[in-house]
């Protein structure tokens, strides 16, 4: 569906702190449904629709439809539902998000969802000064004068980098979110990758590393693997039917994607969900193949066979790949899966007694331009009934301690939080780390990207059925794509498509 922007003139170019360096990384907990079935439960099942994947998206696709009056099975591989929405238990017996946990404003399915499940929200802790620590340099800097949050470089690289998120933002404004691939200019930028577009415009050294962290706060990949159209397209979906997406809404905290928590953490949404679907969902099922039989399809897992008219594949592209189908997908949508991979990411949370950096009249959020950790939150309980730093491990970071041990990552991340906040960091109660490179049924995050070429050449195929295959997912959403609420309204679009299919 195409989407009429209602636009107001543009303002003069305005650079905040979290409009270039958020971790914006969603965006993509180890608790279960409780009254979701095994595979072992049920050896076969009959349904009008299967649904693979048991995330955000799957879930909802599989709400809808029920409310549709279709009976549905949802298999998913792990044994919990939720996919890059998970909490991770703590020795204290609190809990963090060791995936995507931050919602704002523009994000208004996962909102209306999350609100019908009784699961409420709290503002994200931001109160205090903001961290810079570049060139060995330790810079605390307050966010309520005159700049805002934005760090404390050089005068030439903020003015530099306000202007390339000004014309990003314009440029943005001209690709059309459920079609990219149609934009005027569409060729000339799918040609060429994020980086060469910021080497000839980000000309001052500084404004290039707040872009450059930018890049990787958002997508977990560096600049020189993102097609500029694909970055254009992303800024673009961050907003909603009435609102044109910017990138500091991308990237802000207060009032941009990281202003908001879920109260019980962010997993408490999914969890919800499927306890409402009861044994509809099955855990513990890795789908293996999709055949088509006749008039129906054929959906084998592990444990369980399941026989449905209609399919809705909720996962990653490249993750759908991994299934066998018969007959063989479109050339299109398998050239697109092939070419569509996961970012790099990881969350490390160090814990302790107390927020102590608060107490310094710091709010937690650092950004930097060395080490593993390149950006941190204040991930606290509301309460703030003890500490919990959270750092994002991204990209070519990720990439080289993908294989190290957790000892070895540990050090790494405790040593950059030592340098953020002292050597009272050095010091947590516990620590916990979500690799989601090394995560069997994800393979990265917080979302599968567009290298150069691939979405004016393949990108049509991203939510075209094939037959009676649908695909859902936060990759396939025309807004917030690699968000919860991307996932959200994938999942609403998909249980569209098939209610209308089947009458």
């Amino acid at each position: 569906m195409a989407r009429e922007r209602q636009l107001s003139p543009r303002p003069s170019p305005r650079l905040s702190r979290r409009s270039l360096l958020g971790g914006a990384a969603a965006g993509a907990v180890g608790l279960t449904a409780v009254s979701a079935g095994t595979a072992s439960a049920a050896a076969s099942r009959t349904v009008d629709v299967a649904i693979v994947g048991g995330g955000i998206a799957g879930l909802t696709a599989a709400r809808d439809l029920v409310a549709g009056g279709k009976s549905v099975a949802v298999l998913e591989a792990r044994d919990r539902v939720g996919g890059r929405v998970v909490n991770l238990k703590l020795a204290n017996g609190g809990f963090t998000e060791g995936g995507g946990e931050f919602i704002g404003p523009t994000q208004n399915r996962i909102k209306a969802l999350a609100d019908s499940l009784g699961v409420a929200t709290f503002t994200t802790y931001n109160t205090g000064k903001n961290l810079l620590y570049k060139d060995g340099k330790r810079t605390p800097y307050d966010t309520s004068g005159l700049l805002g949050s934005v760090p404390p470089v050089d005068a030439a690289g903020l003015a530099n980098a306000a202007i390339v998120q000004s014309e990003l933002d314009s440029m943005a404004a001209q690709v059309p979110v459920d079609a990219p691939w149609t934009a005027a200019k569409a060729a000339e930028w799918d040609k060429q990758t994020f980086e060469s577009w910021l080497n000839a415009n980000a000309i001052i050294p500084s404004a290039k590393f707040l872009l450059d962290l930018a890049c990787t706060s958002i997508f977990s990949a560096q600049p020189r693997e993102l097609s500029l159209l694909y970055v254009l397209y992303y800024i673009a979906a961050a907003g909603d039917e009435s609102n044109a997406g910017t990138l500091e809404r991308l990237t802000d905290t207060a009032g941009g994607a990281q202003e908001s928590r879920f109260v019980g953490g962010s997993q408490q949404v999914p969890i919800k969900l499927a306890a409402t679907l009861g044994d509809r969902v099955v855990l513990s099922a890795p789908v293996r193949s999709i055949v088509k039989s006749g008039g129906a399809y054929v959906v084998t897992a592990d444990g369980i066979t399941v026989n449905a008219t209609r399919v809705v594949v909720a996962l990653p592209p490249p993750l759908a790949a991994r299934i066998t189908y018969d007959p063989l997908l479109p050339a299109a949508r398998d050239q697109l899966t092939q070419r569509m991979p996961m970012g790099s990411i990881g969350k490390a949370i160090a814990v302790y007694d107390t927020p102590f950096w608060r107490a310094d009249g710091l709010n937690g959020q650092a950004v930097s331009d060395a080490g593993v950790v390149r950006s941190t939150f204040d991930n606290s309980p509301p309460d703030g009934s003890y500490g919990a730093l959270m750092g994002f491990v991204e990209a070519d970071e990720m990439r080289a301690y993908d294989a190290a041990s957790e000892a070895d990552v540990k050090a790494a991340v405790l040593a950059d939080y030592a340098n953020y906040f002292g050597d009272k960091a050095k010091s947590p109660t516990s620590f916990v780390l979500q690799r989601w490179d090394n995560e069997g049924f994800s393979r990265g995050g917080p979302v599968a990207y567009a290298p150069p070429g691939v979405l004016t050449e393949y990108g049509a195929a991203l939510r075209t059925p094939a037959g009676g295959i649908h695909w859902a997912g936060t990759e396939t959403s025309t807004f917030w794509a690699g968000y919860m609420d991307g996932a959200v309204r994938s999942g609403e679009r998909a249980a569209k498509e098939v209610l209308a299919a089947l009458g």
